[in-house]
Formats: C-alpha cells, structure tokens, sequence
C-alpha cells in the first residue's frame, strides 16, 4: 500500500483550494468530543469500532488527565461529550467524570451496551447531570442478540432501556444492522415500540476495524437491504410523532459519498483511552499519521497546528476527480480510512462515489459478500469476534 505524497502533507497554513483562503484561517472550532474512556468491554461485537491491536493499549488516562482534555474541549467551543469505549462503564470514575463535564459546561452523552449499570446506577447518573444515554442492542431476540453480542446481555439491556426511560430520560436506542440481523428490522422496531423509545437509530455497520475483517460475512444483500429500507421507511409513517426512527443506507449501495464526520478536524474530535488524538475513530489507520497525545501537547496544538488535523483540511491536498468535483464541498471526497482501506492511498476519492476510477471495488465487495452468503453454511466463513476465542458461524437466524 502506498502513503500519501507531499501535496497531501502540506504543512498548516497551506491555502484551502477553490476557497483561495488560509487553512489555519479556515478552522472552526471543535464542537463534538468523542471521549474512548477504555477498551474494555464485556461485549464482543464481530463490528466493534475499536482497533483490531486495542489489547496494546495498556495505560489509560486518569481521571484528572480526562478533566484535563474536557477542560481545554470545552475552553475552544466543544459543547457536546460523547463518553463511550469500548464499555464506558467499566471506569469506576464515570460518575465524577460526568459531574466535572456538567459543571464545564458540557452536554453530555453516555453510549453503553448497558452491562455493568443498574436501576441504581442509572439514579447516580442521573444525578451527576448524564443528559442523554443511548443503550446499544445486537438485534430484537434473545439468542440472535447474545450471540452476536458474545455474552447473555440480552435481557440485561432490556431491563436497563426500560430503567433509563423511568428516570426521566428520552429513550434512545441504537441497533447496529448488517446481514445477519438485517431482516429482522421489522422485529427490532417492534421491540423498540414495545420499549416506548423515543429514538431508535438503525446504524448500518461501518467497515473499519474488526467490522472490515468481517465484512463478507456483514455485508447485506441488494434485496435484504431494500426490504429493510421499505419497512423503515413505513414504521416512519406509521411512528410519525411519537418514535423518531433513523436510517441511513449503508455507503456501499450509494453512488455517492457521505460527508465522513462532516469534514475532516472540522467538527469532531476523538480522544482515545491513552490519550492519542484522532480526527475521527479510525484515522489512526493511516499511514504517516503523528498521532499526537493529550499528554504532550495541548488541545489546542493539536486541533490547529497538528498536520494529522490539517493534513486533509481545505481541498489543495485533493486528487481529481475531486479536486475539480462541484460536489465536493458536500462531500469533502468522503471517508478518508475508507480511501485508504480500499485503495491504499488515504488522498484518493472515496471508492463509494461512482465517480471514482476505484469504484469498481465497491462492487468486487458486493459481489464477494454476495457470494459468500450464497455458499452452503459450513463452507462460509464464521465471523471474527473481538475475542477470537468466540468466532463462529451464526448462518440460520
């Protein structure tokens, strides 16, 4: 795999492309903290986001080093603290962490599997000033869910969605959807109405990390994909006022790119349990990455002087057909990892636009997790678990 050249390096200042301004100049400031507390976890999800290495992160920060980053977040405009993991239960420290963010200021996000809470935690939460916990599911049933999950959690979380809700909180739920539970989106959000949960987000799998390693076995089909999209879209109608459902159709069936965290160091900023900063949860998968720390630099140095957080800001370092694009102050030439991933050059355009000369791999992975599926249940792959130890099959649901 290639690195990115020279034109994708330029130093901070470098001017912004067809804007004609100033990079440096360009930068807003943070608005989103995305806070990895830890990489622990009880879970064991064949799509975790985490690094496929996270047992090499030995050392997480401590609480004051964690106060330190909120600190200074929040000092240059951050406004939203997402706390999530791996499993941000598993700090002891959770509920000082989110009183310290809620006296600063913050708006605060607790996004949990829900192992490790109580009915009593939930209460403690609460009153430390939590404004807003979103609780994970792997599907709608029992067996499906611990399955996928890689531990009896199932009726655990229901107990949890059901205790946040009766302390005061909006319900929010999150299923993440790929082939093995996508034709059950009508059985997840009868569940969810069966919750009485104001938000469901149906989050179609990312592939990055342990998700990209499993990606023929996660893939949905053409025709899966839009039986689910159709039976959304009708729960939408039918919840219309009382559930709000979000769903986004996975970027491998689009002919366009998203606008990957609205921009590259534009608007998020995600700090992992040792203090590595990253312009987004994945970015530590590219190459000529610095990977700057909490622990020696600033906040502040790191949003706006570091050359990973520059490095893909304004639209000089783009190649064509981006660069002459008038869509791509849209799209920002999508997902820089997915670039990287699929192509092996972070600078390219994201191979899910259909302008891309490498979009053609987009189809070869469609056309590969077809084939997959299709195959007789003992001749597939079984899927990788975050703890290899659970990797299975689990055709048959």
């Amino acid at each position: 795999m290639t690195t990115a050249g020279s034109e994708q390096n330029k130093a901070p200042g470098s001017t912004g492309g067809a804007s004609g301004m100033n990079v440096r100049d360009a930068i807003r400031q943070p608005l989103w903290l995305l806070a990895e507390l830890t990489y622990a976890c009880p879970l064991q999800c064949p799509y975790c986001s985490n690094p496929m290495d996270f047992a090499n992160v030995k050392k997480e920060l401590t609480t004051e080093q964690w106060l330190t980053v909120f600190r200074q977040a929040r000092e240059m405009g951050a406004t939203q603290l997402g706390l999530s993991g791996g499993e941000p239960l598993t700090r002891p420290d959770l509920v000082e962490l989110i009183t310290e963010a809620r006296k600063m200021g913050f708006y605060t996000n607790l996004i949990t599997s829900g192992v490790g809470m109580d009915a009593a935690k939930v209460a403690e939460l609460k009153e430390a000033g939590l404004d807003h916990i979103q609780v994970s599911f792997q599907a709608s049933s029992e067996d499906l869910n611990n399955l996928i999950a890689g531990t009896d959690a199932f009726k655990h979380k229901i107990e949890m969605a059901k205790a946040v809700k009766a302390n005061g909180y909006p319900m929010v739920l999150c299923f993440v959807t790929h082939r093995q539970n996508i034709d059950k989106i009508d059985e997840i959000l009868d569940l969810a109405i069966s919750l009485e949960a104001d938000y469901v987000e149906l989050a179609t799998t990312q592939y990055y990390g342990w998700a990209m390693h499993n990606r023929d076995q996660l893939l949905p089909m053409k025709d899966q994909l839009e039986r689910a999209e159709a039976i959304a879209h009708r729960y939408q109608d039918e919840q219309h006022g009382n559930m709000k459902i979000y769903y986004v159709v996975p970027d491998y069936y689009e002919e366009r790119p998203k606008a990957c965290m609205n921009g590259w160091g534009n608007v998020f900023l995600t700090i992992t349990p040792d203090g590595t900063a990253l312009p987004c949860h994945a970015a530590r998968e590219l190459p000529g990455m610095t990977l700057p720390n909490v622990k020696d630099s600033t906040i502040h140095e790191i949003w706006s002087d570091s050359n990973d957080f520059n490095r893909f800001r304004g639209f000089d370092w783009m190649k064509e057909p981006c660069r002459s694009c008038d869509e791509k102050e849209k799209d920002f030439g999508g997902c820089r990892c997915q670039a990287y991933m699929l192509t092996g050059d972070p600078a390219n355009t994201d191979p899910v636009c259909s302008k891309s000369p490498d979009h053609h791999l987009i189809l070869e992975a469609l056309e590969q997790g077809r084939l997959e599926a299709n195959k007789p249940v003992m001749e597939q792959k079984p899927l990788v678990f975050r703890n290899p130890k659970n990797s299975k099959k689990i055709s048959g649901f």
